[in-house]
């Protein structure tokens, strides 16, 4: 169990120190988490909802803080560069982030031209029965994402590290708050970048 809570402690600094230089990044992720908190109360409620404010608000809002906000320069707080951060990343790197979004994407398309999802669901009556196709879809492509990348790390890193992984995943929304909640704070008087622990 010790060796589980610090495998799971050492890949939330490393995400922190490596990934999250951003004061945008940072709003913009606690933005996302406020958002799947939500969507983790709804999901006991409405599933296919619950999904679509996830992937909707929640998942483009965090992923655009990476792709766009974040630094691809040297980093000089860890002496890394960005390319070696890519390569040790233990989740979802920008290039895997790429491919799934680039699947969340092309979920919708893929249910406008078989909307029996080759015979796994019944065709939707309506506009709003297509939406909840989609919703259930994306809950599903979350689901096998995280599983998917979990096992992964159990081949490359071992289970307790795929288990540490998971974990961080499926709570990092109540973990984003307890850090980022001061961002948008640091934003408005003007601090683009979290000095993180500079003086």
């Amino acid at each position: 169990m010790n060796t589980f809570l610090d495998t799971l402690a050492v890949q939330r600094a490393d995400d922190h120190r490596y990934y999250h230089h951003s004061r945008i990044n940072q709003s913009l992720h606690l933005l996302s988490a406020i958002n799947f908190v939500c969507a983790y109360a709804l999901l006991f409620v409405d599933p296919a909802a619950a999904a679509l404010l996830a992937w909707l608000v929640a998942m483009t809002s965090r992923q655009a803080g990476h792709f766009f906000f974040e630094p691809k320069g040297y980093d000089e707080v860890n002496q890394a560069t960005h390319e070696h951060k890519e390569e040790i990343k233990v989740g979802y790197n920008l290039r895997r982030k790429l491919v799934l979004m680039t699947l969340w994407a092309l979920a919708p398309v893929l249910l406008w031209l078989q909307p029996d999802l080759f015979g796994l669901v019944l065709p939707a009556e309506d506009f709003a029965g297509f939406v909840r196709h989609v919703g259930e879809l994306w809950l599903t492509l979350g689901v096998a994402g995280l599983l998917m990348r979990t096992v992964h790390l159990f081949f490359l890193q071992g289970p307790v590290a795929g288990l540490a992984w998971m974990t961080k995943i499926l709570t990092d929304p109540f973990h984003d708050i307890k850090l980022y909640h001061k961002a948008p704070l640091y934003l408005m008087r003007g601090q683009l970048i979290d000095p993180m622990g500079r003086h």
